[in-house]
């Protein structure tokens, strides 16, 4: 499967520059996306979608940088995303989700439950129900019957296509996970926001106290949180030459994924 990285929102917290990388993959199914990133009705009306989080973030919200325009660039039609598959549901995941109404979006039951159907408190201050409004098909998902690579629990959505696999990583938020897609010569890890900067795997690089504390202020369990941390290193460590790991947001391993490296 031939797989388009793409930043979907440029933002710009205190000490840091961030991206949200997101996977566009041509299957023979039609087109998949690995988050949505900011949409074109996020740049609209950014107060009642993003909300106050933009303050901190402070994205971009550059038109040219939606999954919508991508695609469109690339030469596809926006109706051609059939599926979308979502690490999360936070705000700069799934504001582009409104742009390709007909897709359906994939999300582990944890999360959809978390969101959705019955938040928290917690959980309804940090969604953003704005951004569903146009009412998505949400399709939910129970990874637990087979490991990937030492997780623990991971499905194949081969109902979308052989090859993308949904893997449960909680921590980050209650139903977080990681998608895995095999281009056929190597897997890309998408962690999503299991981790925030490449410090956190290769233990070498500081990581940005801002990021550090996002971190710690927003994860639904933080002991979870840094067990995602452990594992996700010591995989980074062992250096698979037919794996390369990215995260949501870390603008170097992006540029790396991007250019092949």
């Amino acid at each position: 499967m031939k797989v388009h990285h793409l930043n979907c929102g440029t933002m710009h917290p205190p000490g840091a520059r961030l991206v949200c990388h997101v996977l566009l993959v041509e299957t023979a199914n039609g087109l998949v996306l690995v988050d949505s990133g900011y949409g074109l009705d996020d740049i609209a009306d950014p107060k009642r979608r993003v909300g106050p989080a933009r303050r901190f973030v402070r994205p971009v919200f550059d038109p040219e940088e939606t999954a919508a325009r991508q695609v469109e660039r690339l030469g596809f039609r926006r109706d051609d995303v059939r599926h979308i598959v979502l690490t999360h549901f936070d705000a700069d995941h799934i504001g582009g989700l409104s742009d390709f109404p007909h897709a359906e979006v994939h999300l582990t039951a944890d999360e959809a439950r978390g969101a959705v159907h019955s938040p928290t408190w917690r959980e309804r201050i940090r969604y953003s129900s704005a951004q569903w409004a146009h009412g998505p098909k949400l399709v939910e998902h129970r990874p637990d019957g087979e490991k990937w690579r030492g997780f623990a629990a991971a499905e194949e959505l081969d109902t979308i296509s052989p090859g993308i696999v949904l893997i449960a990583l909680p921590g980050h938020t209650r139903g977080h996970a990681a998608v895995a897609v095999d281009t056929g010569t190597r897997w890309i890890l998408h962690a999503g926001d299991a981790f925030y900067h490449h410090g956190t795997l290769d233990g070498r690089s500081r990581v940005p106290a801002s990021l550090r504390g996002m971190e710690t202020v927003v994860g639904f369990d933080l002991k979870k949180v840094r067990d995602n941390h452990a594992r996700l290193a010591e995989l980074y460590r062992q250096a698979d030459p037919d794996l390369t790991i990215v995260s949501a947001h870390d603008p170097v391993l992006f540029e790396k994924a991007r250019a092949g490296a």
